[in-house]
């Protein structure tokens, strides 16, 4: 396996450019690579920007942990997760996840299980610019997050 990769930063990211990546370093050993990238929606017209605060190092450390996890449960050759901060227009990439496997279903399975964790428990804060120019509140993980993120606990 290739040393799975954690990057958080303010800058977009190219989706074209991490596959060719990924794919590069786990050539003649994956026969998947799975990519999930989340996207900023404008709420119906009503969002203007999301913010998106983190605890540098906290968080790299956090989602690193949470990679390995993936990693101890399915057989992975590669994995990269790009999570933006800072302000994100609607349209826009929020995060990326990628994950590389000899088979699609440990592929399609570890890039679930890395969202729903980090739509649900992942250290970062999201709060809404709305497009009348006011700043609104703080995002709270919607109990359909929660439940998704459930499934992979153990009985």
């Amino acid at each position: 396996m290739t040393q799975p990769s954690v990057s958080i930063q303010a800058e977009p990211f190219d989706v074209a450019a991490e596959i060719a990546r990924l794919s590069a370093e786990t050539a003649g050993r994956a026969g998947a690579v799975v990519t999930f990238t989340g996207l900023c929606r404008d709420e119906g017209g009503r969002l203007a920007a999301l913010e998106l605060e983190h605890y540098p190092g906290m968080a790299e450390a956090e989602i690193t942990r949470v990679v390995e996890a993936a990693r101890s449960r399915w057989p992975l050759d590669g994995v990269r997760v790009v999570h933006r901060h800072g302000r994100v227009a609607p349209g826009d990439g929020i995060v990326l996840v990628l994950t590389a496997s000899a088979h699609r279903t440990a592929a399609f399975e570890a890039a679930s299980f890395l969202m729903d964790y980090l739509k649900t428990r992942a250290p970062f804060w999201k709060r809404e610019h709305l497009a009348d120019g006011t700043v609104g509140g703080w995002v709270e993980a919607a109990a359909v997050d929660d439940a998704a993120a459930g499934r992979w606990d153990a009985p």
